[in-house]
Parts: structure tokens; sequence; C-alpha cells
């Protein structure tokens, strides 16, 4: 039996900074499953491009070759990211994203090559706020409403806040702000008329840490830590061995039903510790967070 998953990417979030924010919506996507911090692949610097592209694979940076933020070289057509992979195989795939490469042809992207929905816009030229936000309200509406089976949303304020002001009060105010529209997309895909009866699974992810002063690129600890969380339906207690970026996609397959045992080629492993054997038990919502 197939399901729908979401995934949230929130670009550049410390974990010690995480910990110390305010983040209701997160908060509760932990209660309700787990959050598990992970150190990053050594095979590539603590960059975004080498990174989502791991999410998005499911293959580590020696095999999908995007070592930078400049794709150049990438292996994309021989291993596309998942989202494209379901698409093909007949589901409905939402992506939307605020930095270029994810979605353009900008510095050799398009990580997602061809989502059913696309929604992008340019942080550079709208500001990352606003384009966080733009990308949020088409995300909560598409996924409130459509009838999609698997759904990516970027949202990258946090990173660039850390690069132009450090890790300091504005950083934890920009993953603060992030954590808000997390839950407005949550939200949307709660109050869907038929949540009830379907099956879905959440999971939220970074790319990277950042220096106290802001960057990243090397293997200081907050650097080359990352961290994931999951919940709903298929996700246990408690986190699994071995999590890392490599293993959203072979959960996004999971989650659509598909047989993983021809999906030998990932580096990863689902995520997902059971199915529940009817809809009624699939997942109760991710809890709305008391006063927000």
């Amino acid at each position: 039996m197939t399901g729908h998953i979401l995934v949230v990417g929130i670009d550049g979030v410390r974990l010690d900074t995480l910990r110390a924010a305010r983040t209701p919506h997160l908060d509760a996507v932990e209660a309700a499953g787990w959050l598990a911090g992970f150190e990053l692949s050594e095979d590539a610097p603590t960059l975004s491009g080498p990174t989502w592209a791991s999410v998005a694979t499911g293959l580590w940076p020696r095999v999908h070759g995007i070592h930078g933020n400049v794709f150049a070289g990438h292996r994309l057509a021989a291993f596309p990211d998942v989202f494209t992979t379901a698409k093909r195989r007949g589901f409905a795939t939402y992506v939307g994203a605020t930095w270029s490469p994810l979605v353009t042809t900008e510095h050799g992207g398009p990580l997602f090559a061809a989502p059913t929905r696309l929604a992008y816009a340019d942080g550079h030229a709208l500001g990352h706020d606003r384009a966080d936000q733009d990308v949020a309200d088409d995300a909560a509406r598409a996924l409130g409403t459509g009838g999609f089976d698997a759904a990516f949303v970027y949202l990258g304020e946090p990173d660039e806040v850390a690069h132009e002001l450090g890790t300091g009060p504005e950083y934890t105010a920009a993953v603060e702000r992030a954590d808000r529209r997390l839950g407005q997309v949550l939200a949307a895909v709660r109050a869907r008329p038929g949540f009830a009866a379907e099956r879905w699974t959440f999971l939220v992810v970074t790319d990277h840490g950042h220096r106290d002063e802001g960057g990243h690129g090397g293997r200081t600890r907050w650097e080359r830590t990352a961290w994931l969380a999951a919940c709903g339906a298929g996700i246990g207690p408690q986190a699994p061995t071995g999590v890392s970026h490599v293993s959203v996609a072979p959960t996004v397959l999971d989650v659509l039903g598909q047989d993983l045992r021809h999906e030998s080629h990932l580096a990863g492993v689902s995520l997902l510790v059971h199915r529940p054997a009817a809809p009624s038990a699939a997942v109760a919502a991710v809890p709305a967070p008391a006063g927000v």
C-alpha cells in the first residue's frame, strides 16, 4: 500500500542553534517520531551542492558527481533525483525551492529535473525571507488541496543569514522563521479533507552547519554536523542506526511502495520500520504545538 511523503529541507541549520531556538513545529515532529544528528560524509566539502544532491539521489558525491556548488560534471542523467524517478513511475511530485541550482540551469543545475509541479522564488532577487515565504505559501496551497504523492520543500534563509551575519541572534531568528514556515506547510497537509485516511510520512533535514562567524566548507564540529527529523506513517519512536543524507531517497521510494530490492545502487536504507495495516492506523496528525 502506497503513502505520501513530504520532505522539508532547511539549509544551513546548526544543531546547537536548533536546540536553543524556539521551534515548536519541529519539536512536534520530533515528539511524534525522532530527531537524529549525524556527521557529513567526508566525500566532499561541507557545502550545499553535494549534500542536497545526496539527499535527492540517495548517493554519495563520488557517485552523483557533485562536489561543490557548481554542478559541472554531475551524473544526474544516470542517477536522477528520487522525485524524477517517482514521476517516471507515475507518481505526482512537488518541488518548491529558493536556491537556483536546485531547480534551474544556473550553475549546472537543475538537481530536481522535472517535478509535476515546481515552485521557484529567487532568494537573491527577492530577498531570502520573502522568497522562503513565497515557496511556503505555494507549498501550503498545493499540498493542502492537490493530489501529490511526494514533495520536497526547500527553505534557504537561515544559511544566507549565517553567511552575512554569523550565527548570532539574527541567525536564530531566521531558524525560527523557517520553523513557522514548516508549521504552515504541515498544517495545510493536516487540513486536507482526506488526511485521516491518507498515510503521510514527514522528514525534515538540513544539509550542513556553520562556523560561529558564519560560513562552511570545512570540518569543524558545527560545520560537519547535520540532522534529520522524521515522524508519521512507518516511522518508529527512535532513530534507526545509520541515519544520513542518503537515507532520504530510499525512504521516499519505500513510502511510495517501491520494492527497494530493485534499488540496490542506493547508498542508504529506508527509515521506515513498519507499515500500518489499515489507513485508520496510519498516522495521527503531527500534533499542533499548544499556543502557536
